[in-house]
Formats: structure tokens, sequence, C-alpha cells
């Protein structure tokens, strides 16, 4: 599986920040993360698919390896602006990807999504999709945080993670000059401010990085 334009990540030192968080209609696709990814990755429909299988298969070997079972979410669903699923009971809102506990799936806006894939590459489609799947993750493990900035910090982790486990295993290979296109498309992830006790704060841009990068260079075992 050939990623056009990943990063490479190698560079010393080097900052990377995660997003937070398709046909332009509601659709939705079940996971099966112990099937062969056939996706190719050469336009947004295909990198969406590559990115939700080969995260999804990632995170199976991981909970395999730990004596445990990773349960694929039960949904998968594109929406368009504000036409998106409820999650317990709650709206979901245009310009967003999200995991929703209550029902284990994740969504996004498949056009806000697919213009940022435009403006700025490919980059922001495997960040953002390993970033909801981090959530998921999360759910399954049980872990306790006392405030929201802590979750999406760790999910920053598993992103860079997964990305890193899967260029190691060779599912996805980084080409020259991806740093300079995914530091585009992850500029504007972090807070404005250091409200890190706001009930929706993700994280600065330097903490986004710096748990990214982590991540990348330590694997989960540091999320």
């Amino acid at each position: 599986m050939i990623l056009r334009r990943l990063l490479p990540l190698a560079l010393a030192g080097l900052l990377i920040a995660a997003c937070a968080g398709g046909p332009p209609d509601q659709t939705e696709t079940r996971a099966t993360p112990g099937r062969q990814c056939d996706a190719t990755g050469e336009d947004f429909a295909g990198d969406v698919e590559l990115a939700r299988c080969l995260t999804e298969r990632f995170w199976a070997r991981r909970f395999q390896e730990s004596g445990g079972t990773y349960t694929p979410v039960d949904r998968f669903v594109a929406y368009a602006g504000d036409d998106g699923p409820d999650c317990g009971g709650q709206p979901s809102v245009p310009n967003n990807a999200f995991y929703c506990p209550s029902g284990h799936f994740i969504a996004y806006d498949a056009r806000w999504l697919e213009a940022m894939y435009n403006r700025m590459g490919d980059g922001a489609v495997y960040v953002v999709i390993p970033h909801e799947f981090g959530h998921a993750v999360q759910a399954q493990l049980a872990g306790d945080f006392q405030f929201n900035v802590q979750r999406e910090l760790q999910a920053d982790c598993y992103a860079g993670a997964t990305l890193s486990g899967l260029i190691q295993e060779g599912m996805i290979k980084a080409d020259d000059g991806d740093d300079t296109e995914l530091l585009a498309n992850l500029a504007a992830a972090g807070d404005p401010t250091d409200a890190w006790w706001a009930p929706d704060a993700h994280g600065t841009p330097a903490q986004r990085q710096t748990s990214f990068v982590e991540g990348y260079q330590r694997g989960t075992g540091t999320c």
C-alpha cells in the first residue's frame, strides 16, 4: 500500500500537529480489520478508505499482541454539513470529525475533509482518521481523563504511533517533501489559547505537535 504524500517524520526534532477532530451524502461502511485493505489511495475516497482500513488493522494487531481483542467501530459515516448522525442525542456539526462513544462509530463531514484534501494534500486524511480511531481505542481501554485536553492529546499521540507503525510495517510509504505538506495541513489544529481546563480544549499547537511526535517516535506505549 503506497500513500502518495505522507509525512516521513525522519527529521530529528521535527514537531507535527495532529488534527482534532467521500461522498457529499451521508454514507456508512462497516469496519472489517481482518480483511485485506484493497483501497489504493489514489483519490480522496480511496485515501479515506485506506486510512480507515489500515488504522483498524493496526489496532487489531496491537490489541492481539497485548492479549486483548480490538472491537471495530460499528459504523464509519460520511456526512455533509449538518446532515450528520446524532451522538447520544447531540446533533453533529459541520466541518468536523468525531468518535461517538454511545454508538461506537466514527463520522466525518466529507465535504470539509475533502476540501482540506484538495487544498493542502492527502496528509489531512491520514491524521484526522487515525486521531478519531484513537478515541475509539480510548473507549475500549476505559481511560480516566480529568480534562478533555488529556483525551485529545492522547489521541494525537495514538495518531502519530499509528502512522509510524504503518510505515515500519510497509503498509504505506513516505515520500520526500511530505513533512511540508502535513505541516500545512496541521498548522491550525491547536487551540488559540492555553485554556487547558475548557471542556472542549484540544491543546495548543505546540502541545499537539509534541504529543504526535512522541507517539511517532516511541510508539503506543508512550501514549
